[in-house]
């Protein structure tokens, strides 16, 4: 067993884990209103979305090879791997990968631990692009696009992070002030009862997509590391096992659930009622598959978000928590540089402490972060139990955990 052998297998469990993060970080995205509107219920609906991302991970594999290729220089046009990071069976890009996936996962779980939303796209690239100025210099990524062509970081991920949200805000804004002015006339409890129905199906739709979109990044980076390893040789084909393992990454993440997020999502922005519910929902799902069959690349929790708080706008005497929306925002604005800052820090370990050793240092720093955090997460508990709670702001809770029991002492 080589060292390079293992660190193949250590690089395609650290993206499966990826993946997995990748599944219960963004359930909320297309269940959060409805599990707060009660549409469905929150072990239902993180089954419900569980199936579709599975099925949804099937359904389009084409550009799985070249994922990475917008934003970073390790693949030639086909897929390939870059010659120069092919010496050592793929040693160099191994690494690259080890550490950049490493990033995107601490970040990933980092950020359910404090209950917000943020784009694992934008973890995954940051995390690699990190890894990939450390390894090969700042010539390593594609910053902009060439002549008239819109591409790289600025093209693909900054202005879609910059232009999404807004897009969705407005898009959900203009719906709910149409649904709430076509139902004029009708008794609450029917337009409750009429609009849960419609969050179901929107709902399912944006899980679907959300499966197709998200489970791709994840197959093109496993195939990526076989094809530096010279355990695969297509640049056009993903291996069978490969479209089986991250689809099931991607969807026993989704079944756990992210309930910290989902109820920063479903709770934390805006109190929403079904209209607002499906409204978002709709809003979210037109302009995602707009953007795509476009080939604009759009971070789904952006949109969703968006969406959320556009319904918020658009619905007379709804209250919106700014603060809540303006530690999201600080996440999305922070995502890519540190999770990059900690893909660096990984290769730069791996590199230092040589090919025996390196990938397992980094991997074991890598499961020892998310042991602690998920110990962490312990004190402050959330579940399908109580996401659906009154919302209440942190430093609530903790004066209320403060302050002395009636009738005794602390």
């Amino acid at each position: 067993m080589t060292p390079e052998f293992i660190l193949l297998s250590l690089v395609v469990v650290t993206a499966l884990a990826f993946d997995f993060t990748n599944g219960f970080h963004d359930t909320a995205n297309a269940m959060a209103t409805s599990i707060a509107t009660r549409a469905l219920s929150p072990k239902a609906a993180v089954s419900l979305s569980a199936v579709l991302n599975l099925v949804g991970a099937f359904l389009s594999v084409e550009v799985a090879v070249t994922v990475t290729n917008a934003v970073i220089r390790i693949q030639n046009p086909d897929g390939s791997p870059k010659p120069e990071l092919m010496a050592d069976d793929g040693h160099g890009l191994l690494l690259i990968l080890m550490a950049g996936l490493a990033g995107a996962i601490i970040w990933n779980i980092l950020t359910w631990l404090w209950g917000l939303p943020s784009s694992s796209s934008h973890a995954l690239f940051g995390g690699l692009i990190g890894a990939t100025v450390a390894s090969m210099g700042w010539q390593g990524v594609k910053w902009v696009g060439e002549g008239y062509h819109l591409d790289g970081v600025v093209g693909k991920v900054v202005l879609p992070a910059l232009l999404s949200p807004a897009i969705a805000i407005v898009v959900a804004y203009i719906g709910t002030k149409l649904v709430f002015k076509l139902t004029q006339g009708v008794a609450r409890r029917y337009q409750e009862a009429g609009f849960r129905w419609g969050q179901i199906f929107t709902a399912s739709l944006l899980s679907l997509s959300h499966g197709t979109n998200d489970a791709q990044k994840t197959m093109g980076v496993v195939t990526l590391a076989l094809i530096a390893n010279g355990a695969w040789t297509s640049t056009t084909d993903i291996p069978l096992w490969v479209k089986f393992a991250c689809a099931l990454a991607i969807a026993s993440g989704t079944y756990i659930g992210g309930w910290r997020i989902i109820r920063t999502m479903g709770k934390g922005l805006v109190e929403i009622s079904s209209p607002q519910g499906m409204a978002a929902e709709s809003a979210s799902a037109a302009v995602i598959l707009t953007s795509s069959q476009l080939g604009f690349a759009l971070s789904t929790t952006h949109v969703c978000t968006g969406s959320i708080l556009g319904s918020g706008l658009g619905r007379r005497g709804a209250a919106v928590r700014w603060n809540v929306a303006g530690r999201m925002a600080l996440a999305w604005l922070t995502t890519l540089p540190l999770a990059g800052l900690v893909g660096a820090g990984m290769w730069w370990i791996g590199h230092l402490l040589g090919q025996g050793a390196g990938a397992f240092v980094v991997f074991a720093i890598m499961c020892a972060a998310a042991l602690y955090m998920w110990w962490h997460s312990k004190r402050d508990p959330i579940s399908h139990h109580n996401v659906n709670d009154a919302w209440e702001e942190p430093k609530d809770r903790a004066e209320k955990d403060a302050a002395p029991v009636a009738g005794g002492t602390h």
